[in-house]
């Protein structure tokens, strides 16, 4: 299997941009990752965007990207209050914010995977691609309920210390889903344990994404 790195820049920091609708779904579909990206040498700035969030899921959005984010050379931090479940609803506004974000253009971008089973998980992935025509998109994908996962084109592998940093930072920032049935230790360890089977990653453990377009 051929691996790809990320260049290094000229001049400047690699600019990353984290798109997730709900407060722990950037954790959740590519925590590892940005952690993978931080320890490195090269020097990153991150814009992580919430859009979906209220009342004490704000603070634990900013907690939780206060964790992942301790080694980014610049960081912005952003949750906003579209409301759960009704993006569709609210299409114009979320697509007018959108557009703001077009004005720093970012080298990277994490965002929902375009089949995703949540509708706001859907829009957000259509947005992204609408707004930014010319970067390299990765999707990331969200256990649940719905059963909708599917076969990743794209994987980063990640060292077992890395899974079990990423993991215990969602436990600890997001009191508010633990009583929830799927949202525990096993299963982002498992997912995360199949796609680094899928990858024949050396610690057995990545993280996938979909890939829809890349120039090399």
């Amino acid at each position: 299997m051929l691996a790809l790195t990320l260049p290094e820049k000229n001049s400047g920091p690699l600019k990353i941009l984290c798109l997730g609708s709900h407060s722990d779904d950037i954790e959740i579909g590519c925590g590892g990752t940005i952690l993978r990206l931080l320890s490195g040498q090269q020097e990153i700035e991150v814009a992580w965007i919430v859009f979906g969030s209220s009342n004490k899921r704000d603070q634990e959005a900013r907690d939780s990207a206060a964790r992942f984010l301790v080694q980014a050379k610049n960081k912005k931090v952003v949750v906003k209050n579209f409301r759960d479940g009704f993006f569709p609803f609210e299409g114009a506004q979320i697509k007018d914010y959108f557009e703001e974000l077009k004005a720093d253009s970012p080298d990277l971008i994490f965002t929902h995977n375009r089949k995703d089973a949540h509708q706001d998980h859907r829009l957000v992935a259509e947005l992204t691609w609408n707004t930014f025509r010319n970067h390299l998109i990765l999707e990331y994908e969200i256990p649940k309920y719905d059963g909708d996962m599917g076969q990743p084109n794209m994987f980063v592998p990640l060292d077992q210390e890395t899974c079990e940093k990423k993991v215990s930072y969602i436990l600890e920032a997001f009191e508010t889903q633990r009583s929830k049935q799927w949202f525990g230790k096993d299963t982002f360890l498992a997912l995360m344990r199949l796609r680094g089977m899928e990858c024949v990653a050396p610690s057995g453990y990545a993280e996938a994404f979909y890939c829809r377009k890349l120039v090399l």
